[in-house]
């Protein structure tokens, strides 16, 4: 068989437990079954192996994206934040894959850049070259496109929206939108998730039939603000969820945000629909590896908390489904898994490897069936001072337990398999395991 194609789905802010995941994981998650309509990703995790325990390295947008890039964990990329850019002397996944013959193409939200707030309109500057992209369309994230594009666009996404006459009407519906749950007046065309998804369609059309190829699908949903159109309003507003953990926050408040998330991670899936008609059309779906993961979560309400930058599970549990040819299908895995495993995993697939990634372990002898125990015994993620995250902190866990290690903070120690929320601190009844979890966390 030829060199596999990749089809790596990347959404941003899709928190883990929020999947359609089989009656015994939701059970195990503590969680009633969720209303949510992905069909298309249940169609690839029958394809597939489910992992349920993975996690991101870091959860805001740059530095995990920096991590999945290098194939490192938080501490060493130096992208501590979203004022950060990736250095560009720095090798990538991407760029091993592009010098040994791959198309390497992308659209979406990179945020490989995020700090310059310049996309190029057309979706590129040279710098994505050296990041290691034949191809690619990058676009601003929803807040950044606002704030860069007031005047005139600086990415392509407000470049099409200005030329549609559509610009006015996203800048005052993004402006002072907040927590608001109405819906914008964008007419679903025009919804950047749709738009983006055209992109790759066409990406993949233009791929020449005798090059592997990788495209990354950089999904700006489920991020908030929660906006989302008028049709997708419609679908949702009459739907119930179950309320946030431990959280004091009004209904009126959590279930119309919770009602918008699942209508983009239903938007998502219809695009991942036609993404994988594309695959089809050229003849590669026996051929091609698929992807689907995310930079991180949202609280959702949890703790009374929303957004990411928190060692919590709603923040840090990210979904992963890895499915293509000799893969195992409809599978679970409760191998701790990181997110610049991903680095590693793709080489492998590809018969390729990078030395400089040195945090990244492979999945690829997981999902083939090859090994059943686990990769790595403590799984870690962190975040430190930033202007969105004024603290510092980091999380260990062996699946069972996890410590969180929090600045100006009392030592936090979970058991997960008697309290998956997180609610009960029992790091005082055990001692032993907060410090041999602790101990995993010296010199990171």
């Amino acid at each position: 068989m030829s060199r596999p194609n990749f089809l790596f789905l990347f959404p941003d802010t899709h928190r883990g437990d929020w999947m359609p995941y089989a009656p015994a994981v939701v059970e195990a998650l503590g969680m009633e079954p969720l209303p949510i309509r992905m069909p298309h990703m249940e169609a690839l995790m029958k394809q597939g192996v489910t992992f349920t325990k993975a996690i991101t390295s870091s959860p805001l947008c740059a530095p995990a994206r920096a991590c999945l890039a290098s194939g490192l964990r938080y501490n060493k990329p130096e992208v501590a934040g979203n004022h950060e850019n990736y250095d560009l002397s720095r090798r990538t996944f991407y760029s091993v894959l592009k010098d040994n013959g791959y198309r390497v193409g992308g659209v979406g939200k990179f945020d490989l850049h995020k700090a310059t707030h310049w996309w190029g309109l057309d979706g590129w500057i040279d710098e994505l070259s050296q990041l290691g992209f034949t191809d690619a369309i990058d676009n601003a994230g929803k807040i950044d496109a606002i704030i860069s594009g007031k005047e005139s666009p600086k990415d392509p996404y407000m470049q099409y929206l200005y030329q549609e006459g559509l610009a006015e009407i996203h800048l005052q519906d993004m402006q002072d939108r907040g927590q608001r749950t109405d819906a914008t007046d964008l007419p679903d065309e025009a919804y950047c998730d749709n738009w983006l998804t055209r992109n790759g369609v066409q990406m993949l059309e233009s791929f020449p039939a005798d090059q592997p190829w990788f495209l990354m699908v950089n999904f700006v949903g489920p991020h908030e603000p929660w906006d989302i159109t008028h049709r997708m309003k419609a679908d949702w507003e009459q739907v119930q969820f179950a309320e946030p953990n431990n959280s004091s926050v009004p209904q009126e408040t959590w279930n119309p945000i919770r009602q918008n998330y699942a209508a983009m991670l239903e938007n998502i899936d219809r695009n991942i629909g036609h993404l994988l008609d594309a695959v089809k059309r050229r003849g590669d779906l026996a051929n091609t590896v698929i992807i689907y993961a995310s930079d991180h979560g949202d609280m959702l309400g949890d703790f009374d908390k929303f957004g990411k930058c928190k060692p919590e599970r709603g923040s840090v549990h990210i979904p992963l489904v890895i499915s293509g040819p000799d893969i195992q299908k409809g599978q679970y895995s409760d191998v701790l898994v990181e997110l610049q495993d991903l680095a590693s995993t793709i080489l492998d697939f590809a018969d390729l490897t990078m030395e400089e990634a040195k945090d990244s372990l492979s999945l690829k002898s997981v999902v083939r069936g090859e090994v059943a125990a686990s990769l790595r015994d403590v799984q870690i993620s962190g975040l430190d001072d930033g202007p969105q995250h004024p603290s510092s902190w980091r999380i260990a866990s062996d699946g069972e337990w996890k410590l969180i290690v929090e600045r100006d903070r009392a030592d936090r120690l979970y058991h997960l398999r008697s309290d998956p929320w997180e609610n009960r601190n029992v790091a005082e009844d055990y001692p032993n395991v907060t410090a041999k979890l602790k101990a995993a966390l010296q010199g990171w």
